[in-house]
């Protein structure tokens, strides 16, 4: 008899146990999709690709808004460091990424999204005979555009000139873009003889001639890191887009544009 009082016993709080447990579980109300405003700060050769995959973020999160404030990477760190009010960054560089590691990023976020080349472009209707980076030193350029001190793309440059022992020549010749597009444009309308860009820009320009890629060695790996900023009231949200720009349609968009997806 005791035994089976036992049992009895047992079978009924295991019975109201498992049945809590069922309540519990079913007492959790679904994730509803508030509407959520992104900011995302990323590097200005970034502005076809992120522009054609937030049309396609869209359709997989609707309630999600992304605003973008492309523009070269060094101003975006400095207006992050001034308390611009951003959820994600995507710089064209480690060395802004790196700048912001202490106290402004969420360090477990980061990750190396993409990869780029360096090219040098002419107008598509120079005559000037330009076929390499070391044509740049001779008296076929007397004028060309490059991204500024505070632009990846200027940093890669110099790195690049620096390695063909010309760079002080080519600091007489340049004429200085606060941003990748900008330098685009000055070769683009054909006021300069050539540019240092992005085969990315290059590809989404109408007007241009790649004239040659940076000699291989030439400068450090273009590599594009991005991260969650810590000051980001939608952290959630935008490691979801974050996961997101690795997604088999993002990563379409970036190889559709020249990029190099980081696998």
């Amino acid at each position: 008899m005791k035994k089976l009082f036992s049992v009895l016993l047992t079978f009924i709080l295991c019975t109201a146990f498992l049945t809590g447990c069922g309540t519990v579980k079913t007492s959790v109300p679904p994730v509803s999709d508030q509407p959520v405003t992104l900011s995302v700060f990323a590097a200005a050769s970034l502005t076809e690709s992120l522009s054609e995959i937030a049309a396609l973020y869209k359709e997989k999160a609707p309630a999600v808004t992304l605003t973008f404030n492309f523009d070269s990477s060094g101003k975006l760190q400095t207006q992050i460091e001034n308390g611009a009010e951003a959820d994600l960054f995507v710089s064209a560089a480690q060395k802004q990424m790196d700048a912001l590691e202490d106290g402004y990023i969420d360090a477990g976020t980061r990750r190396d999204l993409l990869i780029n080349k360096v090219v040098l472009i002419v107008p598509q209707d120079s005559t000037k005979g330009i076929t390499s980076f070391e044509d740049c030193l001779t008296d076929k350029v007397s004028l060309m555009a490059l991204g500024n001190a505070d632009v990846p793309v200027g940093q890669y440059s110099e790195e690049i000139f620096k390695y063909l022992n010309g760079w002080d020549m080519i600091q007489k010749k340049a004429s200085l873009g606060s941003n990748v597009k900008e330098v685009l444009s000055q070769v683009e309308s054909g006021s300069v003889d050539c540019g240092v860009v992005y085969s990315t820009d290059a590809a989404t320009a109408k007007a241009v001639t790649v004239a040659a890629e940076a000699p291989e060695g030439s400068h450090s790996p273009v590599v594009y890191p991005a991260a969650v900023l810590k000051s980001s009231v939608n952290a959630e949200a935008a490691r979801a887009f974050l996961d997101y720009l690795s997604s088999p349609e993002a990563v379409a968009v970036f190889e559709q544009t020249g990029f190099e997806v980081v696998k």
